[in-house]
């Protein structure tokens, strides 16, 4: 994959957070129970704030260059689980793994990305995206953490 320019990074990344929005957006609707409809609600609006970040940045220079980096504690649960397909009824468990699974495939990619370009603001680029999905990523990882904690009392 090669970009000519960081416009063309942004408007491939806002794509990608645009179908994970409606990915979620359409589990969500899809769901039975109201506790899964507001869990897939909560994180489609968390990939909106993703689109709206990365449209931010876009044509502005500023914005990429002021961005703060901050460590994310990446808990590594989703690299020990095999990717799957929502199914109709899936227990929570088994979703929350679907959507650390998108996550972490996306700070691959983006880290990917990163590591085949030579152009600085690019590169930073990557890294904003990879900060964004690694926050996200560790919220769904942490989530998962607390349910099976939860179904232990």
């Amino acid at each position: 994959m090669e970009f000519k320019s960081i416009d063309e990074i942004l408007e491939f990344a806002i794509d990608k957070e645009k179908e994970a929005v409606e990915f979620y957006t359409s589990l969500a609707k899809e769901a039975t129970r109201n506790s899964l409809k507001e869990t897939f609600q909560r994180f489609a609006q968390e990939e909106q704030k993703h689109v709206v970040l990365l449209s931010d940045i876009s044509g502005n220079k500023e914005k990429i260059d002021s961005y703060e980096f901050k460590p994310v504690t990446d808990l590594k649960i989703s690299d020990y689980m095999v990717e799957t397909e929502y199914k109709e009824g899936m227990p929570m468990p088994e979703i929350l793994k679907l959507a650390m699974k998108r996550e972490e495939k996306a700070v691959k990619l983006y880290s990917s990305l990163e590591n085949q370009t030579d152009v600085e603001e690019a590169k930073k680029v990557f890294r904003i995206l990879v900060q964004e999905e690694s926050k996200h990523k560790l919220a769904l990882e942490s989530m998962y953490d607390d349910y099976l904690a939860d179904q232990d009392n």
